[in-house]
């Protein structure tokens, strides 16, 4: 392509986006309207809703309905995966765009209503705005910039498809991942839903395990006649905070990321106030970073509360595992979409866009996972916190949402005319 033909698209592109602007809030606003907290996981009405919208943009959606016992044993109620399929000229590659219309309840502290989609100041406030329905937004404007070019006449061959999933919150195993298991797509890149001010190459991973121990109760008159499952699970919870002390001295090559984590989040036992506590059960959080594989971690967190058990026999400790996200890393081809990214945000933008890493875990593990390259990039301010991601006030600028759009509708015209 030459720089005046170039020069020419990106001005076209951003022509039609321009006027495209209040159609594509009200388009994000009506996303915003319909509730799909996750949990519960009643995600199917808003896949309706959605599937209504593009539909009503003249796409062809197809509706992909998880089965229901696949559903509930990933914790959720309903599930819909839709995939929106444009082809333009011949052959080229195939890039997918994925965002999750799963959010986080709203829990408490919101001056605003979480499903009310108001706009203050040229900020966007509600549940999922940033994190991640404005995606569903930003690619799809993406992708009808791509049709108005095709209109006047821009030779483009590649395929676009819009993947929008429904439980990332959950772990991603029936988005995305159910998707490609199923072999109803194969794409040749994919783009997964972040931030504007950044490009996102590599993640961390996460290992959620379940510790159960098991004693014997008796009266608090005579705990001597019981085994106290608090105690030896105190011992274990000793071993494990010391362990987490030595995470300090391993700090990642990725920047952005830095050091593993480990967190016990959540525990529960006990009968009552005067009775030993013959159960105790604890779920604990281990940020992966990068350089770490997930089954080597396990085995090295399960040998540390094997040898903490030892030292209350008496008391039988069992491990399970809830959940085994691998880190994303780059792999061949993910610079080729960081380079146009980078490119085309820091134009517009007006400021470096480039590479980093993330101490968090998505679902876009799955398609690198299954050897396609694949980036986060998307609309929103420069971090998490400016968007209250997953807090109260959840917001997103609006003028980040109209040049994400852009952004990603010129990496597309790249990939559609190499």
């Amino acid at each position: 392509m030459t720089t005046d033909s170039a020069t020419a698209i990106q001005g076209a592109v951003h022509t039609f986006l321009a006027a495209k602007r209040e159609e594509q809030v009200r388009f994000l606003a009506e996303l915003i309207k319909v509730p799909s907290d996750n949990p519960p996981g009643d995600c199917a009405p808003h896949a309706t809703r959605a599937a209504e919208l593009l539909e009503g943009l003249g796409y062809a959606v197809e509706r992909h309905v998880v089965p229901d016992a696949l559903v509930k044993a990933n914790g959720m109620i309903s599930a819909t995966n839709l995939i929106v399929r444009r082809s333009f000229g011949t052959g080229g590659p195939t890039v997918a765009l994925n965002a999750h219309g799963d959010v986080v309840a709203p829990g408490e502290g919101w001056t605003v209503d979480p499903y009310a989609a108001s706009v203050k100041d040229g900020w966007m406030y509600g549940r999922g705005v940033a994190v991640s329905k404005s995606d569903f937004a930003s690619y799809t404007y993406a992708l009808m910039a791509l049709d108005e070019l095709a209109r006047q006449g821009v030779a483009l061959n590649g395929t676009v498809e819009l993947h929008l999933t429904y439980d990332e919150e959950a772990g991603g195993e029936i988005g995305p991942r159910w998707l490609l298991d199923q072999g109803l797509t194969k794409p040749d890149y994919a783009v997964s839903a972040g931030f504007s001010y950044g490009i996102v190459t590599a993640h961390n991973g996460c290992l959620h395990l379940e510790v159960e121990v098991r004693g014997k109760s008796a009266h608090a008159a005579l705990p001597a006649t019981g085994i106290d499952a608090l105690e030896a699970a105190t011992v274990i919870l000793s071993w494990l905070y010391q362990h987490r002390a030595g995470y300090a001295a391993t700090v990642s090559a990725v920047p952005g990321i830095g050091s593993p984590q480990l967190t016990v989040g959540l525990i529960s036992g006990g009968i009552n106030t005067n009775v030993v506590p013959d159960r105790i059960t604890f779920r604990l959080d281990r940020r992966m970073i990068p350089e770490e594989q997930g089954a080597t971690v396990e085995a090295t967190l399960c040998q540390v509360i094997a040898a903490a058990a030892a030292e209350r026999p008496e008391a039988t400790v069992t491990v399970r595992r809830i959940l085994l996200a691998e880190p994303l890393k780059p792999i061949a081809g993910t610079d080729r979409l960081t380079d146009a990214i980078s490119r085309h945000a820091t134009r517009i933008l007006g400021e470096p866009v480039a590479a980093k890493g993330v101490p968090i875990y998505t679902d876009a593990r799955h398609y690198a996972a299954a050897g396609i390259p694949t980036v986060l990039y998307g609309a929103g301010p420069h971090t998490i916190e400016e968007a209250n991601a997953h807090r109260a006030d959840e917001r997103l600028p609006l003028s980040d949402l109209y040049k994400a759009t852009e952004v990603m509708a010129l990496t597309l015209v790249d990939f559609l005319t190499a």
